[in-house]
């Protein structure tokens, strides 16, 4: 049976179009986004796997090996640092009554996500990645529905080699409630030092093998924050809440030290910064929290150097009009659902003046080296430098500090589709016996496009059967 040539020619137009977008979706790096954007800054020169390879012109070579990491030559260690930074998920659920089109939606919103994470994971083979917090939608869930969460994070958001996400799978696969009240015995019963020096680390790029002594590159350090659809502001946090967070998600407040006593030595900086205001629901986490600053304070920083990168949700103090949100925080008032709560911290967009200068006095000890903030929690993003002036911490667009080295602050924009996809890239390189930050974002494009690719690839099977099964049956 003769195929029609109005069927062939639309078969072809669309394989065209489907071959179009998969290109589009793997490549948006380049397309979409200016030179270097998408790239560590200042990169080292990437070397080919295979040797013909080195007949091409290096400016045609170059992205080449960026975009095919395949015909790349084995990853070298870098001592630069390398973090690639995802604001806000904020993965839905589903439930016995959502209806199919959302369930559908939820799917494909989990690999789109994990499509951006992929391609520029496999790109940029980073160090460490951090996810700013709010990585699920809403706080107010049963230990189930959390893990079911859990699960499709790591199986389809942020994928790693099994032994990375073992222990969740299993949690998973068991489905039992968390055991949270022992977990609570354990922190009440725990000396303020101990607590803190169990949170306290060395050189750590491997949290399943710890004396791993240079990055993992094929699975990178991971750093999830608390958000505050993750464990909920202050006034909404239960033992409940931060006691599976820890479990399946890691500590809340922690520091790794890198290069200890030496003249290149930095460090990161974890911080709850739902617990650091209130009033709170349960009042020890503030002092948790604080507790955990005050030891950074008196047994690190006094021989601490160097430089630190701060990781935290709420971003810090700034007056009106610097980002689309402004300073803001609401309180329980004749709340008759729950009255226990009335007075309590109900949300915040920024930590207050005063936690702010509290924050950054002892998170940026040493007044001759930079540092940089890294946050989440404002979705469209923002980008300032905090000037210290005449004792104080002012919030600017410009870098404007005489009296000691200005701090940036990186409010990271999410990676949802409404907010284009965005993937945070921090390159941190030592200079004159200073480490200089950089900050930049590569931007996709809303989800329809990779539902598109997706729909136009199942279409284009369907078309091309059409042509081929005729011919395999002898027509």
């Amino acid at each position: 049976m003769a195929i029609s040539p109005r069927l062939k020619f639309l078969v072809d137009l669309v394989t065209f179009l489907t071959i179009s977008l998969n290109f589009f979706i793997y490549f948006y790096p380049d397309i979409l986004n200016q030179k270097g954007q998408c790239n560590w800054h200042e990169p080292n020169q990437l070397k080919p796997k295979y040797p013909i390879l080195n007949h091409i012109p290096d400016q045609y070579l170059q992205p080449l090996l960026l975009n095919i990491p395949d015909l790349r030559d084995q990853e070298e260690q870098n001592e630069d640092i390398h973090m690639l930074l995802f604001g806000d998920p904020q993965i839905n659920g589903n439930w016995q009554n959502t209806k199919y089109i959302k369930k559908l939606d939820n799917y494909g919103n989990d690999y789109y996500l994990g499509h951006i994470y992929n391609v520029m994971s496999k790109r940029l083979k980073p160090s460490h990645v951090t996810v700013m917090g709010d990585l699920f939608s809403s706080q107010w869930i049963l230990d189930s529905e959390f893990y079911n969460r859990t699960y499709r994070y790591v199986e389809r958001l942020f994928t790693q080699d099994l032994e990375y996400k073992k222990h969740v799978l299993e949690t998973h696969s068991n489905h039992k409630d968390y055991d949270w009240k022992q977990w609570l015995e354990n922190e009440m019963a725990m000396d303020p030092i101990a607590r803190f020096e169990s949170r306290v680390y060395n050189d750590v790029y491997d949290w399943v093998y710890q004396n791993r002594s240079i990055p993992n590159y094929k699975n990178p350090l991971f750093i999830n924050l608390t958000g505050n659809h993750d464990i909920g502001y202050s006034g909404d946090a239960t033992w409940q809440h931060m006691a599976r967070f820890h479990y399946l998600f890691g500590q809340n407040n922690f520091v790794i030290n890198y290069n200890k006593n030496s003249s290149s030595e930095w460090r990161i900086v974890v911080l709850d910064s739902l617990t650091l205001e209130g009033p709170a629901l349960q009042p020890e986490f503030l002092n948790f929290t604080w507790s955990f600053l005050e030891q950074l304070e008196q047994k690190e920083n006094p021989n601490f150097k160097g430089s630190t990168i701060l990781l935290t949700h709420i971003p810090m103090f700034k007056k009106i009009g610097l980002c689309k949100d402004g300073p803001e925080h609401k309180y329980y008032e004749n709340y008759t659902r729950e009255p226990y709560k009335n007075g309590l911290l109900r949300s915040q967009n920024h930590l207050s003046y005063e936690t702010t200068q509290k924050v950054m006095n002892i998170v940026f000890p040493n007044q001759n080296q930079s540092g940089i903030i890294l946050t989440g929690h404002d979705h469209e993003g923002c980008d300032d430098w905090y000037n210290f002036i005449d004792d104080e911490w002012i919030a600017s667009k410009q870098k404007n500090s005489s009296e000691r080295e200005s701090v940036r602050e990186v409010v990271v924009r999410s990676m949802m589709g409404d907010f284009n996809g965005q993937t945070g890239i921090l390159t941190g390189k030592f200079h004159q016996n200073k480490w200089k930050f950089n900050f930049s974002y590569c931007s996709f494009t809303v989800q329809h496009w990779w539902w598109a690719s997706k729909i136009s690839l199942f279409i284009t099977l369907f078309l091309q059967s059409l042509i081929k099964l005729p011919s395999l049956f002898g027509y």
